[in-house]
C-alpha cells in the first residue's frame, strides 16, 4: 500500500489504497474488502440497539473487520449524553474482547472520551478521528495514549498546522471521511507541514499502520 486511509464513508477500490470504509450495523455492504463498524452516536436508536450491538460484534470476529467505529460521543446531538455513554462503553467492551482498535468520533466531549478510557482500562488503540481542535487537546490525547486522524480540517483550516505539526510522528494517521478531496491530497499537504518527503510519510503511516491493526 501506498497509502492508508484511515477513515472514509467511500470506497474507491483503488490498488494502491488501503481504505477503512466507515460501515453501519443496519446497511452492512459485504463486498467491501476492510472496514470498521460500529454504531455512531447520532444513530442510536434504543430499540433496535441490542440487534445493532449483534451485528457489530458478529463482524469483529472476521478478519476483514479491522476496528470498532467510529463510535463515541457527541454533546451537539440530541440523543442523550447518559445513553450515548452506554452505547460508547458496550463498543468499548467488544472493542477489548476481539482486540480491535476504536475509531472515535468526538464533538465537545473529550474528557470524557479520556475518562472513559481511564475508568475502564482500555487497552486496545483509540484513535479521534476528524480532529479539529487545538494544541492543548491534542497533546492531552497523546499523553493518554490516544492516536489523532486529521482530514478534511487540515485542508480547509491553515490553524491546525502547528497542531499537526506538534503531533508525535508515531501518533497520526490522514483520513478524507466524507470529503471529495483525495487522501493523496490529504498526504501531499501533511507531507508539507511535516517538511517531510513523500516516501517517508508513507513509511511513517505504514508504520503506524502495522502498530496500531497490529500487521507484519
Amino acid at each position: 500500500m501506498e497509502f492508508f486511509n484511515f477513515h472514509t464513508h467511500q470506497f474507491t477500490n483503488q490498488s494502491d489504497i488501503l481504505e477503512l470504509v466507515n460501515q453501519y450495523p443496519q446497511e452492512f455492504d459485504d463486498s467491501i474488502p476492510f472496514y470498521s463498524i460500529g454504531i455512531h452516536p447520532w444513530y442510536i436508536t434504543e430499540d433496535r440497539l441490542e440487534s445493532d450491538l449483534k451485528i457489530v460484534e458478529e463482524k469483529l470476529q472476521t478478519k476483514n473487520c479491522l476496528a470498532v467505529g467510529e463510535c463515541g460521543l457527541d454533546k451537539r446531538t440530541e440523543v442523550p449524553l447518559d445513553l450515548q455513554i452506554t452505547v460508547f462503553e458496550k463498543q468499548l467492551i467488544l472493542a477489548e474482547k476481539y482486540r480491535k482498535p476504536v475509531v472515535i468520533h468526538c464533538v465537545a466531549a473529550f474528557q470524557e472520551v479520556i475518562a472513559i478510557k481511564k475508568r475502564m482500562k482500555i487497552t486496545v488503540p483509540m484513535i479521534v478521528h476528524g480532529f479539529s481542535k487545538n494544541n492543548q487537546i491534542a497533546n492531552q490525547l497523546v499523553k493518554e495514549g490516544f492516536y489523532i486522524s486529521f482530514g478534511k480540517y487540515l485542508l480547509r483550516n491553515s490553524e491546525l498546522k502547528t497542531v499537526f505539526q506538534q503531533v508525535p510522528n508515531d501518533r497520526f494517521f490522514l483520513e478524507t471521511d466524507t470529503t471529495q478531496e483525495t487522501i493523496q491530497e490529504v498526504y501531499t499537504l501533511a507531507s508539507a507541514y511535516k517538511n517531510l518527503d513523500s516516501k517517508e510519510l508513507e513509511a511513517i503511516i505504514s508504520n503506524n499502520y502495522k502498530a496500531v491493526f497490529q500487521k507484519t
